[in-house]
């Protein structure tokens, strides 16, 4: 599986010298070169040459958008009209960092869309050559292929031949996920934005199927949502114990040791996870690669906060318009104020009722459309 599945990329020029000019070069480079490979997508599917295959999944994208404008209310806008050949593997590449001892991500800071928890790079040697040196610095590394990103309406992102192989509930949740980034984007707070982001995804790709009566997809969507849900609970056990050996504050030959058992331990446990079901592969990627803070902090940035927002969710009914402004309220206001009431909606996940929920009168107030 690829991970992350989605990436938020600047692209624009720094004013105040936030990065280093050629990082800035290269990615307006990539940018323009995957605008030029981007076709309108009924002209591909017109095009003879075309293969047959390619043509019959792109005619399938028009009714994913219009699902997802109608059914997700997510906006009008010109994203996955066209299709980009960009005859690679990712459309970039993630740089993840974190400390050897501590799992909070290294923070990268753009002009206009603020810090973010990655860096993103259209070279892989760019990528693992700046991963390379951040290692001799002392830093926790790990560096993944991301096949699409989302440019935050700044341009209309096509549907990347990256993906175009993907099963269609596949396609579909990237798309979700991506434009859900157009709708609702907070600064500075790559965690909010992830997961709010995850929950459009996870409940429009499970809407989606429900529409098209399709009860053997949603059951297969289903299970690979409980195997998905479990493998993060894997990587939640994981951090808590090496969050309390951090804290601990051993000596570093004492810390490395008992660090590397704890990912060893993961492993162990992951093997046990898979013979519960059944032999299920699916993540055998991500372990396949070297285990360390930056890729529990990866992975956390987009997990950690989707149970608040499903409890946002739920507090709006099911109402994906009302669910989006609430979340542009809750990002809007200051961010200890926003952590508050995230925190009440992580922590009353189980709950039925709004009067536990430490969030402001105006979130509730649109949440639950009064």
């Amino acid at each position: 599986m690829a991970w992350p599945r989605c990436l938020l990329i600047v692209l624009l020029l720094a004013t105040g010298g936030c990065s280093s000019v050629s990082y800035y070069a290269q990615t307006i480079s990539g940018q323009m070169g995957v605008m030029s490979a981007s076709r309108p997508t009924p002209d591909v599917i017109a095009d003879p040459q075309t293969d047959a295959g390619l043509r019959e999944r792109l005619a399938e994208i028009g009714p994913l958008r219009r699902f997802a404008i109608d059914q997700l209310a997510l906006p009008e806008s010109g994203s996955f009209r066209h299709y980009a050949d960009v005859h690679r593997e990712a459309m970039v590449w993630s740089l993840v960092a974190a400390p050897v001892d501590d799992l909070q991500p290294y923070e990268w800071c753009f002009p206009f869309v603020g810090c973010t928890a990655y860096r993103g790079y259209f070279d892989k040697l760019d990528a693992t050559e700046h991963a390379e040196q951040m290692r001799a610095e002392g830093w926790d590394t790990a560096v993944e292929p991301v096949p699409a990103y989302s440019t935050l309406g700044w341009f209309d992102d096509p549907l990347p031949s990256t993906v175009i192989h993907w099963p269609l509930p596949d396609i579909a949740g990237l798309m979700f996920h991506e434009w859900a980034h157009e709708a609702v984007y907070v600064m500075d707070d790559s965690a909010f934005n992830e997961a709010y982001a995850t929950v459009v995804e996870k409940e429009g790709v499970r809407r989606w199927l429900a529409s098209r009566n399709d009860a053997a997809a949603l059951a297969e969507y289903q299970e690979h949502e409980q195997r998905r849900l479990a493998f993060l609970d894997l990587l939640a056990g994981a951090r808590e114990q090496l969050g309390e050996l951090y804290a601990s504050r051993q000596v570093n030959s004492e810390l490395l040791v008992n660090k590397q058992a704890a990912f060893d331990q993961l492993r162990s446990d992951y093997e046990l996870l898979k013979q519960r079901w059944g032999g299920y592969s699916g993540y055998d990627r991500w372990f396949s690669q070297p285990l360390n803070n930056a890729r529990l902090a990866s992975v956390n940035t987009y997990y950690r906060l989707e149970p608040a927002f499903r409890r946002l969710l739920h507090v709006a009914s099911g109402d994906m318009a009302r669910f989006h402004a609430a979340s542009r309220q809750l990002g809007a206001e200051a961010p200890e104020r926003r952590e508050r009431c995230l925190q009440s909606l992580l922590a009353a996940t189980n709950s039925s009722g709004h009067a536990d929920l430490d969030c402001s009168p105006a979130v509730l107030e649109i949440a639950s459309g009064r």
